[in-house]
């Protein structure tokens, strides 16, 4: 194996791989951490080393079923609501090592931007109601006010009928 330093390749990789890496055993306690997940849940390495995992990610029923039924889960999207977070995930057993690792992969500015897009079309949606509902109105109007106008106009026309028609008895 390649060695810098003091530390192989691979634990380079893992110290300075962006997406966020986390290793707990068949029990739910944390072994392992990079610095990335520490960022992305607000964390210290130290502190949640030999932690239950449900005190970070909440749920672990993902990391039981691919221990219990060794499986790998592949892009599973899940939103972390308290540190404003949004991953994808994928969880595997090393039932060698006694573990399931997992790599999130940070996906909360592009929910974000998905997030802010939809709100704009249902925005524009209800923008383009409103103003077909103002053309309604309007037009509604307009009619109301031509049937007035015709009618008077009608009622001019045959009085006029009528007045033509007496002169010409």
């Amino acid at each position: 194996m390649v060695q810098t330093s003091d530390k192989t390749l691979w634990e380079l990789l893992w110290e300075y791989d962006p997406n966020g890496l986390i290793v707990v055993d068949h029990s739910m306690k944390i072994t392992l951490v990079n610095p990335a997940f520490c960022r992305m849940f607000q964390v210290d390495r130290e502190t949640i080393i030999g932690q239950e995992a449900s005190l970070i990610l909440e749920d672990v029923e993902d990391f039981q079923t691919v221990w219990e039924n060794d499986e790998v889960i592949r892009g599973k999207e899940e939103a972390y609501e308290h540190h404003n977070l949004y991953v994808r995930k994928v969880i595997f057993p090393i039932k060698e090592e006694n573990i399931i690792a997992c790599i999130m992969v940070d996906m909360t500015h592009e929910f974000q931007r998905k997030q802010e897009m939809i709100k704009l079309k249902a925005e524009t949606v209800s923008k383009v109601n409103e103003v077909v509902d103002n053309q309604m109105k309007v037009v509604q109007e307009i009619a109301g006010l031509l049937g007035e106008t015709t009618a008077q106009t009608k009622v001019s026309l045959l009085k006029i009928i009528q007045m033509v028609e007496q002169e010409m008895v």
